[in-house]
């Protein structure tokens, strides 16, 4: 093992910890599957190997024992936190963090259970509701980092959302590209549609289907940052007659639309809201109409689980956002008098997606650093597109096209 960080050798556990040390050991020591390498504070090594290896490693160097309390206390976002904090490092963030995926079932029947811990990060979560105003608030601290940071890492198409590799050969860019065409193709979507797309981002899908399709597209955000870098594209290729990129909520949305497109913006509609965004896509889609949402969704068998608790998805990255399941997803369906026609599945794409954007964050940080942001800012990023993956590589969460139209009355 190797990390830029060295461990303190010889430095015994304080009083106090023993306990605590002997709960995550034991953790290590009765891994399912995988195999974990672990330098501990005082300079020791351990090897911990699952009963199924499945060729899988991770290795992880714990600089502080002070970590063992956060990972008893807080659970799986106390061994975020102590990332974070850096009290722990990894030559491989990604590989570990799928080894651990892989137990993680297990581990929770050990850790976590903290309910106090669990209780206050809750209503931290209840407090940031999707309302229009929370709407803004939740997006602003996410999307509103500023363009040029998401200009350093992201595809110059400034898609962020996964993208659908034919090969891996194929560039991100290239991959983005196709996942707008099959979306575009399963709707299909025309010359003389009118569509509308609710989460614009930067503009990527709407430059697509004017360029590509030659029809028309309204296409909504809610961040200011992102309209004022849309807006501009559009007006740079020409497309000011074809595109009009609006400020504005979806609930404030009046008219009829022959198609409708929404490329991963229901993940930060909240739990609460998914009546209304299915109602309002109901209300607005024009008979015989056809929508298409990228979603990601979370196995159903894990929903209730994860939507009792706080992730750290939720804690650091997108506050007030809730994934929902596929069978939830149906169900709303169904309520909102909406057809589902198909489905296309492409996790493990996903798992590639990120996988570049964190080598490409990586690669970019000497540009992204004189931003403004710090290595806490840096670690935490690195630990949210690694987690991801891993969840994508397990098969927690998946990403999928669901296509649909409106029941006839």
């Amino acid at each position: 093992m190797s990390s830029s960080q060295e461990s303190s050798p010889n430095k015994p556990p304080p009083r106090g910890t023993k306990a605590l040390i002997s709960i995550v050991e034991f953790l290590f020591k009765n891994l399912s599957y995988g195999v974990v390498n672990v330098q501990w504070p005082d300079g020791r090594t351990e090897t911990y190997q699952g009963k199924e290896s499945l060729h899988l490693k991770g290795d992880i160097l714990i600089h502080d024992w002070s970590l063992f309390k956060q990972i008893v206390s807080g659970g799986a976002n106390g061994f975020a936190d102590g990332y974070l904090a850096n009290r722990w490092s990894t030559p491989d963030l990604s590989a570990l963090l799928e080894v651990l995926s892989l137990n993680l079932d297990e581990m929770n029947n050990h850790i976590g259970k903290n309910k106090f811990i669990k209780l206050i990060s809750r209503l931290s979560h209840l407090l940031r509701p999707n309302s229009r105003a929370g709407s803004k608030k939740n997006i602003y601290e996410h999307y509103d980092l500023g363009n040029s940071f998401y200009e350093k890492w992201l595809d110059p198409s400034m898609t962020y959302s996964s993208a659908k590799f034919k090969t891996k050969k194929n560039s991100l860019e290239a991959a983005q590209f196709e996942k707008y065409k099959l979306l575009a193709d399963s709707i299909d979507l025309k010359k003389e549609h009118h569509v509308l797309e609710i989460g614009c981002g930067w503009g990527g899908f709407a430059e697509y289907a004017a360029t590509h399709i030659g029809c028309r597209v309204t296409g909504l955000t809610i961040s200011q940052a992102q309209y004022d870098y849309a807006q501009e594209r559009m007006r740079q290729k020409g497309l000011t007659d074809k595109v009009e990129i609006k400020l504005q909520d979806y609930r404030d949305v009046i008219g009829n639309f022959d198609r409708i497109a929404s490329i991963e913006m229901f993940e930060a509609v909240g739990e609460q809201y998914w009546p209304t965004f299915f109602n309002k896509v109901s209300s607005i889609l024009k008979p015989g109409g056809k929508a298409g949402l990228q979603i990601i969704t979370i196995d159903n068998d894990k929903f209730k689980t994860y939507r009792k608790n706080v992730d750290f998805i939720q804690k650091y990255i997108f506050p007030g956002g809730m994934l929902p399941s596929k069978e939830i997803l149906k169900s709303e369906f169904d309520k909102a008098q909406l057809k589902l026609l198909e489905t296309v599945d492409f996790r493990l794409d996903y798992a590639e997606t990120l996988a570049r954007w964190r080598e490409r964050f990586h690669d970019q940080w000497h540009d992204i650093q004189p931003l403004g942001f710090d290595m806490r800012f840096k670690r935490m990023w690195e630990y949210y597109l690694s987690y991801c993956e891993a969840g994508f590589k397990r098969g927690t969460i998946d990403v999928s096209q669901f296509f649909i139209t409106k029941n006839p009355s």
